[in-house]
């Protein structure tokens, strides 16, 4: 049967969650294959794995627990390796890799950061600070609305300047969060989000940066964030 692999972590590891329940239904043991200085969490893999909530869960649940005794390279969900062997192989290969990404990322978790627009709040600020567009837009509610010409005019204008908004708001919060990290990732463009950014933060230190998401949801008030965290370092993992 072929073998689910949930992390990566030294062989010194204080706490490796063996026995504990894994993916699969019913869940599968959760054990340890060690190599060299390098030990792998896994489990056996189910044939009709899915990512569904409860799987995700399962698979994030296992890395959580691994994670409170040290540091942990996680593995995205669905990766599977042919057998025991394989994993074995693979550690030994790129052992020195494996524990110079540990160093890099011990007593480190990942914080992803979604951001969106209240579009009213948005609309009246650029309606504010744009005087043609904020007279042209007059000009057609006077008008009940305007022509059809006039509405389409309009509407390009409001989504042309929608767009800056959400191009300059981006990089504004990448620039309002990272001085409370220690390494910023940027998440794949996403249709809904402005801004989709993942920020490494020392353990010891998620305070001070969920502190820092609050002040800027306090500066910004047409800012709409989105935090999940804190996480196991996926998006800081080669």
């Amino acid at each position: 049967m072929s073998t689910y692999v949930y992390g990566i972590a030294r062989g010194s590891h204080p706490s490796l969650p063996e026995q504990m329940g894994g993916v699969g239904n019913p869940p599968q043991l959760v054990r340890t294959i060690r190599t060299g200085e390098l030990t792998a969490l896994v489990s056996e893999a189910p044939e009709d794995l899915r990512p569904k909530r409860r799987e995700l869960l399962a698979h994030q649940s296992v890395l959580a627990e691994a994670g409170e005794g040290g540091a942990v390279l996680p593995m995205r969900f669905g990766s599977i390796s042919a057998d025991d062997e394989a994993v074995r192989t693979v550690l030994g290969e790129r052992e020195k890799h494996y524990l110079e990404r540990l160093d890099a990322l011990d007593n480190k978790v990942e914080y992803n950061v979604k951001a969106s627009h209240d579009e009213e709040a948005v609309l009246h600020q650029i309606l504010a600070e744009d005087s043609e567009l904020r007279a042209l837009n007059e000009t057609n509610r006077a008008a009940g609305g305007g022509t059809y010409e006039q509405k389409l005019r309009l509407g390009e204008r409001v989504v042309a300047a929608m767009q800056q908004r959400e191009r300059r708001d981006g990089e504004l919060v990448r620039q309002a969060l990272e001085g409370a990290a220690g390494g910023v990732s940027p998440g794949p463009d996403s249709t809904g989000w402005l801004a989709n950014v993942s920020f490494l933060v020392d353990r010891d230190h998620c305070a001070p940066f969920v502190e820092a998401v609050e002040a800027l949801c306090k500066e910004q008030p047409h800012l709409v964030l989105q935090v999940n965290g804190p996480l196991p370092p996926y998006s800081f993992v080669e």
